[in-house]
């Protein structure tokens, strides 16, 4: 019989906990950090609305767009994807058509990324819903610290990433 604990396996009309625990995480930044991108990203997702659209798009086109002909290394790096997370986003927006390839002329095996004129339509609309997404992140913060918000997590990501 299952009292609605976190063990065993959950039926239908099981009641939930109120309070699950969390095994000691309440003060673990990463956690933290991961439940804050997850609530960002479903947030932002719940604006645009298009459950074809993954939230991560917006920033792959936005630099794409702004970088024409970038290569997926120096898109991995930008946003700080494993390239093989970044092939299957890759190939999601090519099949959607909002992404082209075209191979480099100098070295034929590289590929460089353009948007698609769709690309750029969606990147405009994406665009408009990030905005409005990124002010209900001000409310939230604050926004007199955003700034220092912004400095934090640069610098997290930035100093993370160089780790061994």
């Amino acid at each position: 019989m299952n009292s609605g604990s976190s063990r065993g396996k959950k039926k239908a009309g099981d009641k939930v906990p109120t309070v699950i625990g969390t095994g000691g995480l309440d003060n673990v930044v990463g956690y933290h950090l991961r439940l804050a991108q997850e609530a960002s990203f479903a947030a932002y997702a719940r604006m645009v609305g298009d459950t074809r659209i993954w939230p991560g798009w917006y920033s792959l086109l936005k630099i794409i767009n702004d970088n024409p002909g970038i290569n997926q290394t120096e898109l991995s790096l930008a946003t700080g994807r494993d390239k093989s997370t970044l092939t299957a986003s890759l190939r999601e927006l090519g099949k959607a058509g909002l992404v082209e390839k075209t191979r480099d002329e100098t070295d034929r095996r590289n590929v460089r990324l353009i948007l698609s004129a769709a690309g750029g339509e969606q990147l405009r609309q994406l665009e408009s819903h990030a905005l409005a997404h990124d002010k209900e992140i001000d409310r939230i913060v604050g926004s007199d610290n955003r700034v220092m918000f912004l400095q934090i997590l640069k610098k997290l990501a930035e100093e993370l990433k160089q780790r061994p």
